[in-house]
């Protein structure tokens, strides 16, 4: 089975998370800015989601983590919860 690990930045706003986007593009640290920014629990963790497979996020998250680049930064993501940034650490 496929599995993937994952850490992410959860804000209210879509500004917000495009404003985040671009400091880490621009050299910011991804868990720093998690543990600044983030309404997630797992901001006090850098953001980090630990690994997990296809169906146990929500299918936003899914289509993201099992698809797109590894160790690039993605997104904004529309969940029910707000605005995510999205970085694939691993998938195997």
């Amino acid at each position: 089975m496929t599995r993937a690990s994952a850490r992410h930045i959860l804000v209210n706003s879509e500004e917000q998370c495009n404003a985040l986007k671009q400091e880490i593009e621009n050299g910011r640290d991804f868990a720093e800015a998690a543990k600044q920014h983030s309404t997630c629990p797992s901001g006090r963790q850098g953001g980090d989601l630990g690994s997990f497979g296809p169906g146990q996020m929500v299918p936003e998250f899914d289509t993201v983590v099992f698809n797109g680049e590894l160790n690039q930064v993605h997104g904004p993501v529309k969940t029910q919860f707000g605005y995510h940034l999205l970085e694939v650490t691993s998938r195997s």
